[in-house]
This record gives structure tokens, sequence and C-alpha cells, in this order.
């Protein structure tokens, strides 16, 4: 039953090839190549997860991907309206990249490699800028990062020990 469960888990999610690199290793007799693909997994509602594949072949390295994207996968808080909810900074090596809550209709503004992240989240709206590299790994690490740092105003009105009405009273708009 429960490899069952796993099974139909397995079949909810998509996967979207971010890059595919080509590297190469230098060994005594010259240079060995091999392929390097990032994919995203994710059901759309709110669960998703980045992985890293290298292999001598394209469909190998996209398949191992896909495995190391299901064990890294993290739920992300998308409110009512298809957004996050505040805006928050993520930081990965060089790269930062700022994400912003939007209204409703205004679709997923990101740029390059960002993008299929908050897709494949179930993310709708939502404004991104990617500040610092253009390295798409660090990019949508860093997106990654800022995601999982989200949080509802439920969890942190708990964390602070006040009730959620309590944390608005006294600020001005």
């Amino acid at each position: 039953m429960a490899r069952d469960r796993k099974r139909q888990q397995d079949t909810d999610l998509q996967e979207r090839v971010v890059f595919i690199h080509r590297v190469s290793k230098t060994v005594k007799g010259g240079r060995r190549m091999s392929l390097l693909a990032l994919v995203v997994v994710g059901d759309g509602k709110g669960n998703v997860g980045l992985g890293l594949g290298k292999s001598a072949e394209v469909p190998l390295a996209i398949s191992k991907a896909v495995e190391d994207a299901k064990k890294n996968m993290f739920h992300v808080e998308v409110t009512e309206s298809g957004s996050v909810p505040h805006a928050v900074e993520g930081h990965y090596g060089a790269g930062r990249v700022l994400i912003k809550p939007a209204i409703e209709g205004t679709g997923v503004i990101a740029g390059g490699p960002v993008r299929p992240l908050f897709e494949l989240a179930g993310i709708t709206n939502v404004l991104s800028k990617s500040l610092g590299t253009n390295n798409a790994l660090n990019m949508i690490k860093a997106a990654a990062e800022g995601l999982k740092e989200l949080s509802t105003p439920e969890q942190t009105a708990e964390r602070r020990g006040l009730t959620v009405g309590e944390m608005f009273v006294g600020k001005e708009n």
C-alpha cells in the first residue's frame, strides 16, 4: 500500500529540465567529456525540488537529476491568490534573487532558470529579480533558498508567541 501511494505521488510530479551543460575532466589521456543536467520537479501544490545529474549521455543525466530532485523536495508556502506571503531575498554563492508577492493576474515575472521553479511550485503571481550573478545554477539555488525562508502569518505569530491580530496591532499603514 505504501508503494502504491509513492507511485501515485510520483505520477503527480512534473519535471522540467532547466539546463544541460557539457563539462570536461582532464585526465592523462586528454579530456573526458560528460553532461550535467539541472532539473526542477514539482506537483504545482507547493512541493518542489531541485536536482543535478551527471552522465556521459543526456537521458541518463536527466534521469539522475530527476531522482536527485525527488530526494531534495521541500514545501513552499503559497497564498490563495497563488503568490508568496511576503517579500524575501534568497542567497546562494554570488547569486541573489529578490522574490516579491504580486496581485492576481500579474503572472510569473521571473527570468531564465528561476521561472520553472515558481511554476512547478504552484506560484502563479510573483515578481522576481536576479541580483548579482547570471549563473543559472547559483540563481536557481538562491531562489530555492528564498522560497524555503517563506512563512505564513500564522507561522510567524506562533513563532513569536502572539496571535495574528496582535502582530499587526499598533502598526501604522
